[in-house]
C-alpha cells in the first residue's frame, strides 16, 4: 500500500477532523504511504484543485475542531450530478469520471467518510472496481451494522443542554416549550436527549402521535401543579395517519429538507389554551467542538480503516460492536437504515418514568 485517499461526504458532523487525522497518522507512521485528501466529497475528483496532499503538518491541531478541513458536499452524488447544457439544467452520471480520477492518481485505497447516502455511493463505486472502505459518520445515528456513528454523541449533548436551558424559562413563564431536533427518519437524538434532558413528551418518526394524546399529558401536568411542559420533537415526527412536514421538496439530486413539525405542534398546544414557544436547534447540533467520545470513536475508526485497507478489505465498513471495532460488507451496512425500535428498552424506560410519546 503506497497511496490512499480520504474524502468526507454528506452533511458535516463533529469528529470528521479527528478521523482524517487518525487515518493520516496511521498511514504515514505505520505504513509509510502517501495520503491525499479529496475536497468537497466526490466532487473533488472533478475539480482542478480538488486533490491535496495530507501530511503530518496538515493534520496538526485539527483534533478538537468541528467541521471538516476537506469540506463536504451533501449533494455530491456522481450518479446524479446537475449540470447546464444548452442552457438547460440536466442530471448526468459522472461516476466513470470518478473512477478514472482514482485510477489516474494510482490510489491503493479510498477511505469514504459519510452517512447512508455517501456510503451507498461508495458501494456502487466498489462495483466498478474502486478499492473503497467506508467509515460511518452522521449525527442521526441511522447507519446499520454499527452501534453508534461518530457525531451523534456531540449532537446529543448539545440537544440535552438545550433542553436543560429551556426547562428554566418554561418553568418561569408557565409555557410549553417545544424543541425541534434533527435526525431525519430516525428518532435517536430526540429520544435520548428527551430522556436525558427531562422532557415530558418525546415525538419521534418511529411512533406516530396523536395531538390529543400530547395534550392529555400537558393537561395532566397542569392539573398536578406543573404548569409548564418540555417537548422534544424530532424533525421527522408525524401525526397518526398524517405525513412528515418538509420545508423544501427534493428531487433526484436534492434531498427533501424536513422541518416545521415543531411549529405545528406548538400551534396546536396554543390553540388548546396553553402558551407555547418553539426552538429549532438546527445546525447547532452539527457544529462546534466534538465530545471526547466522538473524538475517540472517530480516531479508532480512522486507524482501523487504514489497517483494513492494508489487508485489502475493500467494499467494507468499519463499525462499533460490543465496544470493539469490527468491519462488515458495505452492502450489509447500507441495506437497512437503523431506526428506533418502539419495543426497545430505551423507549420502555422513557414510558416507565412517565414520558409520553403521544400515542
Amino acid at each position: 500500500m503506497k497511496r490512499i485517499g480520504i474524502l468526507t461526504g454528506g452533511g458535516d458532523a463533529p469528529g470528521l477532523n479527528a478521523v482524517i487525522r487518525a487515518a493520516v497518522k496511521t498511514a504515514i507512521n505505520d505504513y509509510g504511504c502517501e495520503v491525499f485528501g479529496i475536497r468537497n466529497g466526490y466532487d473533488g475528483f472533478l475539480e482542478d484543485d480538488g486533490i491535496i496532499p495530507l501530511g503530518l503538518n496538515e493534520v496538526r491541531g485539527i483534533l478538537p475542531r468541528g467541521g471538516t478541513v476537506l469540506g463536504a458536499a451533501n449533494r455530491g452524488n456522481p450518479y446524479a450530478r446537475k449540470v447546464i447544457r444548452d442552457g438547460k439544467e440536466v442530471t448526468i452520471d459522472v461516476s466513470d469520471e470518478i473512477v478514472k480520477g482514482i485510477k489516474k492518481l494510482k490510489m491503493d485505497a479510498l477511505l469514504v467518510v459519510g452517512g447512508d447516502g455517501t456510503l451507498h455511493i461508495a458501494h456502487q463505486l466498489a462495483q466498478k472496481g474502486v478499492p473503497v472502505i467506508g467509515l460511518p459518520k452522521t449525527i442521526d445515528n441511522d447507519i446499520g451494522g454499527t452501534e453508534v456513528t461518530f457525531g451523534f454523541d456531540t449532537a446529543l449533548n448539545i440537544a440535552t443542554d438545550a433542553l436543560d436551558r429551556l426547562h428554566t424559562t418554561a418553568e418561569s413563564h408557565h409555557r410549553a416549550m417545544v424543541l425541534e431536533l434533527m435526525g431525519r427518519d430516525a428518532g435517536f437524538i430526540a429520544l435520548q436527549a428527551g430522556v436525558s434532558g427531562g422532557a415530558d413528551v418525546i415525538l419521534i418518526p418511529e411512533i406516530p402521535f396523536k395531538f390529543e394524546s400530547v395534550m392529555n399529558k400537558i393537561r395532566a401536568r397542569a392539573e398536578k401543579g406543573s404548569k409548564f411542559s418540555l417537548l422534544a420533537v424530532s424533525e421527522g415526527a408525524k401525526p397518526l395517519g398524517g405525513v412528515q412536514v418538509f420545508s423544501r421538496k427534493g428531487d433526484e439530486v436534492y434531498v427533501p429538507r424536513l422541518g416545521g413539525i415543531g411549529h405545528i405542534v406548538a400551534e396546536y398546544i396554543e390553540g388548546e389554551g396553553f402558551e407555547s414557544r418553539v426552538t429549532v436547534l438546527g445546525h447547532l447540533q452539527r457544529g462546534g467542538t466534538p465530545t471526547a467520545f466522538d473524538r475517540m470513536l472517530a480516531t479508532r475508526y480512522g486507524a482501523a480503516a487504514v489497517r483494513l485497507a492494508a489487508r485489502g478489505g475493500f467494499d467494507r465498513m468499519v463499525a462499533l460492536r460490543c465496544g470493539e471495532i469490527v468491519d462488515l460488507p458495505l452492502e450489509e451496512a447500507t441495506a437497512v437504515p437503523k431506526r428506533v425500535r418502539p419495543e426497545s428498552d430505551a423507549v420502555i424506560t422513557a414510558r416507565n418514568i412517565g414520558i409520553s410519546f403521544g400515542d
